[in-house]
């Protein structure tokens, strides 16, 4: 599966920051192995789940020992099965000692995103509604988990405040009215899409009346989203969101709403279970 990496230099970033995050002054119990001390091991998975993260362990050893060899025997969002071999490495053991936890984490971190996107995904299968994440990601993994979140089978929001309008509750509220957001937001911003979130049916006429491009409805229940689809029949486009899970998801993308954003796939991320044997 092809799917656009971060760029280099973030995955650079995030790999130095975990590093001295977790080898300060230095690694104290590997120092203990002979210096030209060799060992091989493979990375293996407990149980199934959805790859990611494999640029983030390359990189991880590449900055601890650049003659360690990495075999990768599955890539990014391909699934994978309870008590497979991921990779297999071979090099000087400190080094492979040294980098294990902080490569394991961003493996078990990264498949933990990918795999609950990919959970999400496959529930609206067959509907046209995109699945999107939100900026409720782990502070400094923002790139990481949005790459992790396309490898799932997902789509990607604005990337942070730079990158997209999105006028929300607080920005309605300072600027006095749902109207006067789209206007002040129109004049300042002439060349991005405006977004905004509306809490009621009421809310979402005047954001329609006002000309915003995408309606952010913030937890409508159904007759209300159905009101909202049918009123707007694909004249702009439509984001539910709030309170939806994987057991209800699959009832409002029937609906007809052309986008669900889902904080959860970024923000309640469980670990995959994942181990390094060392031979």
């Amino acid at each position: 599966m092809s799917i656009e990496l971060p760029s280099q230099a973030d995955i650079q970033r995030d790999v130095t920051t975990a590093l001295e995050e977790d080898i300060g002054t230095g690694d104290l119990t590997a120092a203990l192995i002979p210096n030209n001390q060799h060992t091989r091991a493979t990375i293996i998975t407990r149980e199934q789940a959805t790859l990611c993260g494999t640029a983030w362990v390359n990189e991880v050893f590449k900055q601890l020992d650049a003659n360690i060899k990495i075999n990768w025997l599955e890539g990014d969002g391909n699934q994978i099965n309870k008590n497979q071999i991921l990779c297999q490495l071979e090099g000087n053991t400190s080094a492979l000692l040294t980098g294990e936890r902080t490569a394991l984490n961003f493996l078990q971190t990264l498949s933990g995103t990918a795999t609950l996107a990919k959970k999400y995904s496959n529930a609206v299968a067959g509907t046209r509604t995109v699945i999107l994440d939100t900026r409720k990601t782990i502070p400094g993994l923002r790139t990481a988990q949005k790459y992790a979140v396309r490898c799932g089978g997902c789509k990607n929001h604005r990337t942070g405040l730079y990158d997209g309008v999105l006028i929300k509750e607080n920005h309605i509220a300072a600027a006095g009215s749902v109207t006067a957001a789209i206007n002040s937001a129109k004049k300042y911003n002439p060349d991005f899409v405006i977004e905004i979130e509306v809490e009621n049916l009421d809310e979402f006429q005047q954001a329609l009346d006002a000309g915003a491009d995408i309606l952010l409805l913030d937890n409508f229940d159904l007759d209300s989203l159905n009101e909202a689809v049918q009123k707007t029949d694909g004249k702009v486009k439509l984001e539910a969101s709030g309170g939806i899970n994987l057991e209800n998801i699959r009832s409002i993308a029937e609906i007809g709403v052309d986008y669900i954003s889902i904080g959860d796939l970024t923000k309640n991320v469980r670990a995959i279970d994942l181990s390094m044997r060392f031979q």
